[in-house]
């Protein structure tokens, strides 16, 4: 899984055995810099794109490559023993309004490189559908952390964040909520020269600005009900600069910034999410304390803990979403939740690319 936020690669080792699931071994493998910026250039339409997205693809499967082998390596297991990988792919493009999403991947390239099987492409289908395409792994979390007596709320902040409500009883719900790193991120690298805001610290150092943080929330996106997903298609530094002031301090910025990341999910809680007691936090966002604090803040009354309470490392519960994901579709078996997503049905997702 390599995310929004664009920081690296997350590769997961799963065994999938008797109806369990359990995460063996993990390793991260950051982004260069070269690799990063030709990604988030991608983002935006730019000169000769469909050339450089085509070998962006091929060094982003190079890359995944060598997270896997180093992944089997550490964890004495050769390829023949892994039955496939999930490949999400980077986002490049998002546009579910208008039927389309792009991540960029080669899976014939990564089958190659590993020998191993590789389901990618798993959006497409449910785009097909009718559906948002996103979030996909709310049916993950239903599978893993359901409790039959607790109405708990998974939440995933990277850089956009998104919830799986999980009731005792009914039908799973699941969101994007609006930006969660992906903002505070590109303002601490302007501002710091820094990938992010450790701890939220400098967040922290500035002051709310109200009337900023109340135009930032009248964004239709915030009001909209679900199905409803984002990413930087929407939420980027030219959407943030169309409401900055000459004079701003930049600290303060960042400190409505992060008000904003909290008031995206603890508002999404509090409307979508009644009567949750226990909220799990995973993803980057996890580990940002101010973040947390202010959600403990909005949410007051509710249990606010990290997935790890639940056996899973926060970080890497969406990579294990994935490998999941992809045994679904070797078991030809549905990967989306029409209540989540608003496609027309339950889909198998994704394409296999045999080694």
């Amino acid at each position: 899984m390599s995310g929004t936020s664009l920081d690296g690669i997350d590769a997961a080792l799963a065994a999938f055995e008797n109806n369990t699931c359990r995460l063996l071994r993990s390793h991260f493998q950051p982004f260069d810099g070269a690799l990063r910026a030709e990604l988030l250039a991608l983002n935006q339409a730019g000169e000769n794109e469909l050339e450089r997205s085509a070998l962006a693809a091929n060094a982003l499967s190079r890359a995944y490559a060598t997270a896997v082998l180093e992944l089997l390596r550490q964890s004495g297991i050769g390829a023949k023993q892994v039955r496939a990988i999930g490949c999400h792919g980077q986002t490049v493009r998002h546009r579910p309004d208008l039927g389309f999403t792009i991540q960029l991947a080669n899976p014939s390239l990564l089958a190659e490189l590993t020998g191993i099987t590789v389901v990618a492409d798993f959006r497409n289908r449910d785009i097909a559908a009718g559906g948002q395409g996103a979030p996909l792994a709310p049916a993950f979390h239903a599978a893993l952390f359901r409790h039959s007596g607790q109405h708990r709320v998974i939440v995933n902040i990277g850089g956009i964040s998104n919830l799986t409500n999980l009731p005792p009883g009914g039908k799973v719900l699941g969101f994007d909520c609006g930006p969660g790193n992906l903002l505070l991120d590109a303002w601490a690298s302007q501002h710091l020269g820094q990938p992010y805001d450790k701890n939220g610290a400098w967040a922290e150092s500035g002051k709310v600005i109200p009337n900023l943080l109340q135009q930032f929330l009248a964004e239709p996106f915030f009001a909209a009900s679900p199905p409803k997903s984002s990413g930087r298609d929407q939420f980027n530094l030219p959407w943030l600069r169309r409401f900055l002031s000459p004079g701003l301090a930049p600290a303060d910025v960042q400190a409505t910034l992060l008000q904003l990341s909290v008031e995206a999910v603890a508002s999404a809680i509090l409307d979508h999410c009644k009567g949750a007691d226990e909220i799990y936090l995973c993803g980057g966002g996890a580990h940002n304390s101010a973040l947390v604090r202010g959600l403990k803040q909005r949410l007051a009354g509710r249990i606010i803990s990290v997935t790890d309470e639940l056996g899973v490392d926060a970080d890497w519960v969406e990579a294990f979403a994935f490998a999941w994901l992809a045994r679904q579709t070797l078991h030809g078996q549905p990967g989306n939740l029409p209540e989540v997503t608003g496609a027309k049905g339950a889909r198998i997702l994704g394409a296999i690319y045999t080694a």
